[in-house]
């Protein structure tokens, strides 16, 4: 098979690893210059701009940020989807709200193309091993263009709909949980140490009781040992936890958890955080109270 993937971030490229080890011709396009010599080292050929995607690609995978960069990606001046032959699939797999999906499968759709709506769950790591989950709506030409790529990329994919729209609604729900409990699992540790208790005691506690979560699980650990490389940055949960109240106000759906989330996260960055790890809204309660975050070691510095 022949694909383009746009978007080579931590997610992107280690799908781009993952398609390349399993035989899919691959060209990859990115604003990173050092990632796309990185590409090529593995095989694939780096494109200066999206518009370069060749015509006889039978696969566009998009893995940008958000709905202004994916609209860029596709119809923008320099954009890929004009260049596709007809029949090709396009599968997005950004973090966009389902109304944009929607709009964006009518407009591709109308040149003669496919489009997967197919947004994706499971950090870098799965993205390198080919065990991501998708959660995916389409039609099923749609379905069965991608296959060849969902085959590769993921261990899990969720068929949620013959059009798109829910495959994105359903990647919002599980983003307002991720936030929220992101944003729990910061203010639970920060009081905890207000309050005197050992942060490393804290965490073996809660994750063996009924006070534990996922992201608690998986996120603390960085608190603790007080490194903020991003893994997931800051800005993102403030991208996406603006699609889950833009969407909730469209239908005038209440969401005051999802809204104190989404409030910590943007405290955060006007803090002159965004680019660090989400984890790091635990600073927020650092600079706000008399309470000291465990540091990075010396030697790690």
């Amino acid at each position: 098979m022949k694909a383009t993937l746009v978007g080579l971030g931590s997610m992107g490229f280690g799908m781009a690893e993952s398609l390349l080890r399993g035989g899919v011709e691959l060209s990859g396009c990115d604003l990173d210059e050092a990632v796309l010599k990185k590409l090529a080292a593995l095989g694939g050929q780096p494109l200066s701009s999206p518009a370069d995607t060749a015509a006889d690609t039978e696969a566009l995978i998009v893995v940008v940020v958000n709905s202004a960069q994916v609209e860029k990606v596709l119809f923008g001046e320099r954009g890929a989807a004009a260049q596709l032959k007809k029949g090709a699939v396009i599968m997005v797999c950004s973090t966009v709200s389902p109304a944009f999906a929607t709009s964006c499968a009518e407009r591709v759709e109308a040149l003669g193309l496919h489009y997967l709506d197919a947004p994706i769950s499971g950090g870098a790591v799965k993205a390198a091993e080919g065990a991501i989950s998708v959660m995916a709506s389409g039609t099923a030409t749609a379905f069965s263009r991608a296959r060849p790529v969902l085959d590769i990329v993921a261990e899990t994919v969720h068929e949620l709909g013959d059009a798109a729209g829910p495959g994105s609604a359903y990647k919002m729900i599980n983003q307002l949980l991720a936030g929220v409990h992101i944003a729990a699992a910061a203010e639970a540790m920060s009081f905890g140490i207000k309050n005197g208790l050992d942060p490393d005691k804290l965490y073996e506690v809660i994750t063996g009781a009924a006070g534990n979560s996922w992201m608690f699980e998986n996120r603390v650990p960085r608190i603790l040992s007080g490194d903020y490389a991003p893994h997931s940055a800051v800005e993102i949960f403030v991208k996406d936890l603006d699609i889950v109240l833009g969407t909730g106000r469209d239908q005038r759906f209440p969401l005051p958890i999802a809204a104190a989330a989404n409030q910590l996260f943007t405290m955060a960055a006007s803090a002159g955080m965004g680019e660090l790890d989400d984890s790091a809204v635990a600073k927020v309660y650092e600079q706000l109270s008399d309470i000291e975050l465990p540091q990075k070691n010396a030697d790690e510095l």
